[in-house]
Formats: structure tokens, C-alpha cells, sequence
């Protein structure tokens, strides 16, 4: 019994350590530049220079066959009290978002403006602390976001330590467009907080950032989403 443990045990070991070398040596790259090309990859974007040292960074990006004023407007009702995140609904809910779920145009609501909190769950949950507020609103181009107590630096005439959300919109074409998203975070607090980040929350980023890009390119485009098809 003993001997089949430590064959486990072994074997457990093994695994993490294969998987280990495998993630770190390309699937890590891989997720972190999903879809961006080497130039975007090294570009600075609108935004960046609020939150200049950050730890790390991750860019994702994507044509869509729409005019960036096409996709502005669903880039402008992410947010749990506005469309939700047009990404898994069901996963955010499961640990208490609330996420509303609206994959259409809702004219009454209008544009993010600078300083305004976009939520990322209820406020009734987790401490009214699932927020970021919009630090760069340019129509049509660009949207960042930053957590509040890098705003309230960035008010203060200081520079962001937390962590930083954006979208910009590049035209390549009469009706293609380039939407590219990066998040830029801050140094790490802990050694626990380090490894959580790497093993947790940036595969889990790139999971939900991934089907908010698709669906928010088949909204524009005015192609059917998944769950729209089902429907």
C-alpha cells in the first residue's frame, strides 16, 4: 500500500513538474499575446502611461469587419450595471456577480465618462469592492480603465500601482478594425499573491477576455453568438 502511494505520489510529481516546464516554456506566451502581432505586442497603448511599472502584462487583440464607431458602442456598455462582459455569464454568476446578460444596443444608456465606476459585480457583494473606474474615454479609439485607488493617485498627480484595463480600437480598413485588449498589473504584495497570479488569475483573464472578444466581434460584425444561436 505503502509502495502504490509513493508511486503516486511520484508520478503526481512528475505530472506538475511536466506541465510546469510545458506552461512556462510556451503556453504562458502563448495566452498572454493571444491573437496580437509582434508590433502590438510592443506598442504602447492609450492608457499605459498611467500605470508605467507595472509587474506584467498581457495583450489580446482581433479583427473585426466593422468600423471602430460600429464596435465603440458595446465596448461602452461592458460592466455589471450595464451588458455584463459579454463573456462566460454563467461562471460569473456562479460566484455572485449578478452579471446581466444583454447582447443588444440599449440606446438610453450613453457613453462611460472619465471618473465614472464601471462595476464588475453587485455592489452588494464582495465589500462594494468589484469595480475599476474609466481613466480614458475617447470615442471610437480607446477605453481604460484602473482600480480606485490608482485613480485617486492619477488625480493626485501620481502614477497607477495596481492594475490597468484597456481597449483600443485600430482601423486597418474601410470596415475592419483592429480591437486590441491589455491589462497591466501591479507588483506583486506577496509571494502567494505571485504565484496566484501566474497559476490562477491570468489563465483565468485570458479564458473570459477570449470569449468577450469573440462575442463583442460577432456583435458588431451582426453575426449570431453562441448563446445567441441557441436561442
Amino acid at each position: 500500500m505503502k509502495s502504490a502511494f509513493r508511486r503516486f505520489l511520484l508520478a503526481g510529481a512528475v505530472a506538475l513538474v511536466i506541465f510546469t516546464v510545458v506552461y512556462f516554456a510556451g503556453l504562458r506566451s502563448w495566452h498572454r499575446g493571444w491573437g496580437a502581432t509582434p508590433a502590438e505586442l510592443a506598442a504602447s497603448m492609450p492608457g499605459d502611461e498611467l500605470l508605467p511599472n507595472g509587474s506584467g502584462q498581457a495583450t489580446h487583440a482581433m479583427t473585426i469587419h466593422a468600423a471602430p464607431e460600429d464596435i465603440w458602442p458595446w465596448i461602452m456598455q461592458i460592466g455589471q450595471d450595464r451588458s455584463g462582459f459579454y463573456s462566460y455569464t454563467w461562471l460569473e454568476n456562479s460566484i455572485g456577480c449578478e452579471m446581466p446578460k444583454i447582447e443588444r444596443i440599449v440606446p438610453e444608456w450613453p457613453a462611460r465618462t472619465q471618473g465614472e465606476t464601471v462595476w464588475f459585480a453587485t455592489p452588494r457583494h464582495f465589500e462594494a469592492q468589484g469595480k475599476m473606474i474609466a481613466a480614458v474615454v475617447e470615442p471610437h479609439r480607446s477605453f481604460a480603465m484602473v482600480m480606485p485607488a490608482d485613480w485617486s493617485r492619477i488625480q493626485a498627480g501620481g502614477r497607477g500601482q495596481e492594475g490597468l484595463w484597456s481597449f483600443t480600437l485600430v482601423p486597418t480598413g474601410p470596415r475592419t478594425t483592429r480591437l486590441i485588449a491589455r491589462v497591466r498589473n501591479g507588483p506583486p504584495k506577496t509571494v502567494r499573491e505571485r504565484l496566484a497570479g501566474l497559476l490562477f488569475w491570468e489563465p483565468a483573464h485570458f479564458v473570459m477576455e477570449r470569449k468577450m472578444l469573440l462575442t463583442i466581434k460577432g456583435l458588431a460584425e451582426g453575426k449570431p453568438t453562441f448563446s445567441s444561436a441557441l436561442r
